[in-house]
């Protein structure tokens, strides 16, 4: 039985307001920028709320919420697939999430899977699948009404076996350029206390319009607990990176092909990407036949 519906804009609003970092040598000037970013955040509380109400007419008349957030390390899946699926009232489940936790874990899968992604190397396809499928069912057992699945498939292989056992209705395809997901993901930091993500790059590529992304900062209380992940290092970004793209490519054209697929392109950081990512997101659950 799914979960009954509950109008919560307020706290999705909460849930959802961007972190703002903003560096002086290029923030703009003057009482401006303030107005700038008042108008953004309320454009995009504005949209948060139609993708509520859409999300709500689709999940009262029967139907189930199933998207992928395809893109590259380091592209900003978790962090957009976290945020949106609360607003579309569903999990967000990260393969990688899944897998860390199993090496955390300590069991004897988790030992096999923390040998392989050392080395910047892809895990079996089996293992990755086992653990999804299982988190998949006991979403359906427990009444969820859908997921946003972020970090798989990866491959044609893994697309294929994920429809066995689930029916993936969309997918968004986040890119972004090398040079700065190597950056980001060099820079990403855990709080090993809460468990939250963060990002140290402050990230400036002059162009029209220029490449702007303030860094993710942890809060006071986060500060001294941030460590990072042992595969975050250049050497191994830069070879999970050509092996991302070695299968990227077949994986979008699976989708493409099947009617499912939304190529996105992230030219600035949060605040400035959530409103143009939002719309095309509300685009598309309006559209979904009821």
């Amino acid at each position: 039985t799914m979960q009954p519906l509950r109008r919560s804009i307020i706290s999705h609003r909460a849930a959802f307001a961007p972190v703002v970092s903003v560096n002086p040598l290029y923030a703009p000037a003057g009482a401006g920028w303030g107005m700038v970013a008042q108008r953004r955040h309320k454009s995009t509380d504005a949209l948060a709320d139609e993708l509520v109400s859409a999300c709500d007419e689709l999940l009262a008349a029967g139907k189930r919420i199933n998207w992928v957030f395809l893109g590259a390390p380091g592209v900003g899946k978790g962090t957009y697939a976290s945020r949106i699926s609360k607003l579309m009232k569903i999990p967000h489940i990260s393969a990688g999430d899944l897998v860390r936790d199993e090496i955390k874990r300590g069991t004897e899968l988790g030992a096999r899977m923390s040998a392989i992604t050392s080395k910047g190397q892809l895990l079996p396809d089996a293992m990755i699948l086992d653990i999804l499928k299982g988190r998949v069912e006991k979403g359906i057992e427990e009444g969820e009404r859908g997921f946003l699945l972020d970090g798989f498939p990866r491959t044609v292989a893994q697309a294929e076996e994920l429809n066995k056992f689930t029916e993936v209705q969309q997918v968004m395809n986040l890119g972004l350029r090398e040079d700065i997901l190597v950056e980001k993901c060099c820079a990403r930091r855990v709080c090993k206390e809460c468990g939250k993500n963060f990002n140290i790059a402050d990230i400036y590529h002059p162009g029209d319009p220029p490449i702007v992304m303030p860094p993710l900062n942890p809060p006071a209380g986060c500060e001294d607990k941030m460590e990072q992940r042992k595969d975050d290092t250049e050497e191994v970004v830069k070879a999970r990176l050509q092996v991302y793209k070695d299968n990227s490519v077949p994986v979008e054209e699976f989708y493409r092909t099947a009617g499912m697929l939304t190529d996105f392109e992230i030219k600035s950081g949060i605040p400035e990407t959530m409103p143009r990512i939002l719309k095309v997101i509300l685009d598309i659950v309006r559209s979904t036949p009821k």
